[in-house]
C-alpha cells in the first residue's frame, strides 16, 4: 500500500505543486486548506506523513500541531515563509520532525518526506526487534533508557519503581509473591520489610492507572493473601 502524504496550505497553487510531484514518487495524497480542515483530515484520512503550513486560517499550523502531537507519533514537516531561527526552534519543540522554508524545491521537499518516513520506519523496525521495550495500551517501558511512556507523556519514576513495574510487564499475567518480587528486583541480600512492596505498587498506580476507563485492557492487580501481577486483558 502506498504511503499517504497528507498536504495542509491555503495557498491551493502551492497544495497542487506539492500534490503533483510526490504523487509522481508513488505517494497518495490529500488536502486541507486551513487549521480546522487538516485536523478533521489527519482523524479520517489517517496519512503517514503531514506537510504543515504555518499561517492557515481557523488554527495556525502551531495549533494542528499541537493537536496531531496530541493524538500520535505522525511525521509532520513543517512549511512556512517564514526563515526566524524562532519558528524553527518552535515547530521542533511542538514535535515538529522537519522543517522546509519557502520558497522551496519541490524535489528538496520530496526528499525531505523520503527523509523522515525512512527515519520513522527504522525508528519502528528498531523498537519491535528490542526486547527491552515493552508495549501495551498508551503505556510504553524501555529498560534501555529507564523510561516510561504513557499517552506518549514521559513519567517520573525512581529506578526501583521503575525495576518492579517492568519485572511483572515483562512477565504479564503471571502472579509473584511479594517474597518473589523481593528476591527478583531488590536481590537475595535485602533483608528489609516486604511491605515495601506495597508502597511501590501503590506510586506506580498513581502514576500509570490514569483516564483507564471502566474496562481497562491491562493493569497492575492484586491478588489477596498472594502477590501481585501485571494482567493484560486478551
Amino acid at each position: 500500500m502506498n504511503k499517504k502524504v497528507l498536504i495542509v496550505d491555503d495557498e491551493k497553487n502551492i497544495c497542487e505543486l506539492i500534490r503533483l510531484y510526490v504523487e509522481k514518487e508513488g505517494y497518495d495524497t490529500c488536502t486541507a486548506y486551513d487549521g480546522e480542515d487538516a485536523v478533521s483530515k489527519f482523524k479520517t484520512e489517517n496519512p503517514d506523513i503531514i506537510i504543515l503550513d504555518i499561517m492557515l486560517p481557523k488554527k495556525d499550523g502551531w495549533q494542528v500541531c499541537r493537536e496531531i502531537r496530541a493524538a500520535g507519533n505522525t511525521p509532520i514537516i513543517m512549511l512556512t515563509a517564514k526563515g526566524e531561527l524562532f519558528d524553527k526552534v518552535l515547530g521542533l519543540e511542538l514535535g515538529a520532525d522537519d522543517y522546509v522554508v519557502k520558497p522551496f524545491e519541490p524535489k528538496e521537499l520530496v526528499a525531505r518526506i523520503k527523509a523522515v518516513l525512512r527515519r520513522g520506519a527504522l525508528a519502528e523496525s528498531s523498537e519491535e526487534e528490542n526486547p527491552n521495550i515493552l508495549k501495551f495500551d498508551g503505556l510504553t517501558i524501555n529498560r534501555d533508557t529507564y523510561e516510561v511512556y504513557l499517552d506518549e507523556k514521559l513519567l517520573e519514576m525512581p529506578p526501583k519503581e521503575f525495576e518492579l513495574l517492568y519485572f511483572l510487564a515483562s512477565n504479564a499475567n503471571k502472579v509473584f509473591t511479594r517474597d518473589q518480587i523481593l528476591d527478583e528486583v531488590w536481590g537475595y541480600e535485602y533483608f528489609g520489610e516486604s511491605r515495601t512492596i506495597d508502597v511501590h505498587i501503590k506510586r506506580i498506580r498513581e502514576k500509570i492507572e490514569v483516564n483507564q476507563g471502566e474496562n481497562p485492557t491491562w493493569c497492575l492487580r492484586t491478588i489477596w493473601s498472594v502477590g501481585y501481577k501485571f494482567e493484560v486483558k486478551a
